[in-house]
């Protein structure tokens, strides 16, 4: 939902049993597993996929990223044999950890360039890889790096599972009361913290003239106990209070 989001695969590492995007997000099951949703009221349901397109700025050199996914943004080098940091905005660790091709997009170039990633490791205190590219040997090679996006084909985009969504999939959904039926909004973004949080903006009917335009709602089966893609709406069963709690 993960944020660069839009435009990234966001997240870090999955955390199991969670449901979310934005694409992926923090280890454990992949937002899309294969993992079923909790029964307890207090369970988290599967993450949101955070992989999704980047879209190219208007205003960018960049002219036309759409085809590309976002996984990470090398943050510095480690040590001095060329490996690098990376702060990672997918939750796929094999972006990072499998060898293979990938793509990297320097400051000023009008389209990614492949390169081959040989190692990968995760620092989990700091929510970083580190990875090792051919050709990077040393660390003013790795300190040339410095900020350039680590990139995949779009078309590589993960397939999720049932109760998985792609952040992308959820932002711009109609948010309803299962209930009553009235609409609380449409969800303008995925907010990852411990459970995925929607951030809905409140149709007039509920914001009037409140200087609260918009509420954030946990992502979780209690909550939000239907997501029908096809229909373009969430259902949500809110506890009391719960869409007043930031006024």
């Amino acid at each position: 939902m993960k944020h660069e989001e839009a435009n990234k695969e966001i997240g870090g590492r999955e955390a199991k049993g969670q449901r979310s995007k934005r694409a992926e997000k923090q280890r454990g099951k992949r937002v899309g597993g294969n993992s079923k949703i909790p029964s307890s009221p207090q369970s988290p349901l599967p993450l949101i996929s955070r992989e999704s397109p980047t879209f190219a700025n208007p205003q960018s050199p960049v002219p036309n990223l759409d085809n590309w996914l976002e996984i990470g943004k090398i943050v510095s080098p480690q040590g001095l044999s060329g490996e690098l940091r990376v702060y990672p905005v997918s939750d796929f660790p094999e972006r990072f950890e499998v060898p293979g091709k990938r793509w990297l997009l320097r400051s000023g170039d009008t389209e990614p360039q492949p390169i081959e990633l040989l190692t990968g490791r995760y620092i989990s205190n700091k929510n970083l890889y580190v990875i090792k590219l051919a050709g990077v040997e040393n660390c003013d090679q790795a300190e040339a790096l410095r900020g350039c996006t680590l990139m995949v084909p779009a078309s590589d985009r993960p397939q999720l599972g049932e109760d998985e969504y792609h952040v992308l999939d959820l932002i711009g959904l109609e948010v309803f009361m299962q209930v009553s039926g009235e609409l609380v909004g449409t969800v303008v973004d995925i907010i990852p913290v411990g459970n995925d949080l929607l951030e809905v903006k409140l149709h007039e009917s509920l914001a009037g003239d409140k200087k609260q335009k918009t509420v954030l709602i946990p992502f979780v089966e209690a909550i939000a106990p239907i997501v029908d893609l096809k229909s373009n709406r969430i259902e949500i069963t809110p506890p009391p209070g719960l869409l007043e709690i930031n006024n």
